[in-house]
């Protein structure tokens, strides 16, 4: 919860294209107030951009429960942002993120990073916090169908992976 990654997209037709996207660092202290930092600095960038949807990653159980709950936590105050902005949420697991955006649902940090990079025409590596939530971004621009989808957006599927 320490840190909170955001990504803007913009969709034309199948095309992406990047806007924005960022870390939300978390000050130390109680959590009420890590709480109301995510909440205010997403509805800042809700603000500046004005997205038209919003989509989260859904939390998995983690080995370590607190961390798990901390996540929940932070994921809450991301949908309240969105749901003080009047914005539609939309939700998928970690699994189905992998899977739109790598082709694999196991996929591990560095290989959902560099198909962001990929995907979205990047000229450096985004952070892996920033990279899961433009990743939450495409998957959900793409209706969660991931790869057939970005095929038909100019790319082409091959053994699993995008060519």
């Amino acid at each position: 919860m320490r840190i909170t990654g955001f990504g803007v997209l913009d969709k034309s037709g199948q095309q992406l294209s990047y806007v924005a996207s960022g870390c939300i660092k978390t000050p130390d202290g109680e959590l009420p107030d890590r709480l109301k930092a995510i909440l205010d600095s997403l509805g800042e960038v809700i603000a500046q951009h004005q997205p038209q949807q919003v989509a989260v990653e859904k939390v998995f159980v983690n080995v370590n429960p607190q961390s798990t709950l901390l996540l929940g936590q932070a994921r809450g105050a991301a949908i309240c942002a969105a749901v003080l902005a009047s914005l539609p949420v939309a939700e998928y697991t970690a699994l189905q993120v992998k899977q739109a955006v790598v082709g694999n649902g196991h996929a591990d940090k560095e290989q959902v990073q560099q198909m962001v990079k990929r995907l979205l025409r990047l000229s450096g590596i985004p952070s892996p916090d920033a990279a899961d939530a433009l990743a939450c971004a495409i998957c959900h621009a793409h209706g969660g169908q991931g790869m057939g989808a970005l095929a038909t957006a100019g790319y082409r599927v091959k053994k699993g992976r995008l060519v």
